[in-house]
This record gives C-alpha cells, structure tokens and sequence, in this order.
C-alpha cells in the first residue's frame, strides 16, 4: 500500500511539531512561510521544484 501526502501537509506538520517541541517561535515561521511564498516566485522555482520532485521520487522508488 503506498501513501500520498501533500508537500504542504508535511511541511506544515513539521512546522506544527518544530513549534510545539523545539521552542520555533511563531514570528519565525511566519517568516520562512513568507520566504516560501517568495522562493516560488523567483527564478529559481523551477529548480527547487525539480530537486524536490527528483528526491521525491528517489525515496519512493527505496525498497524496506
């Protein structure tokens, strides 16, 4: 059975722990949520999306 998760949904539950369990304060997370936000429109996006897609499918093809 493989399991799907959003990059989103992920990253916002490590966010949700790193707050919770870490001492992240919320001034901080608000910040890297704005440098996503930017990241995404910048010229680099297209490559930051590829390595992302590229490790995704690495660990998907790992066999446990």
């Amino acid at each position: 059975m493989a399991l799907s998760i959003s990059a989103v949904v992920l990253f916002a539950i490590i966010v949700v722990l790193l707050i919770k369990k870490s001492g992240l304060k919320a001034g901080h997370a608000f910040v890297c949520v704005l440098l996503g936000f930017y990241l995404a429109s910048s010229s680099i996006a297209p490559t930051i999306s590829e390595v992302t897609t590229n490790v995704a499918g690495m660990l998907g093809d790992l066999k446990f």
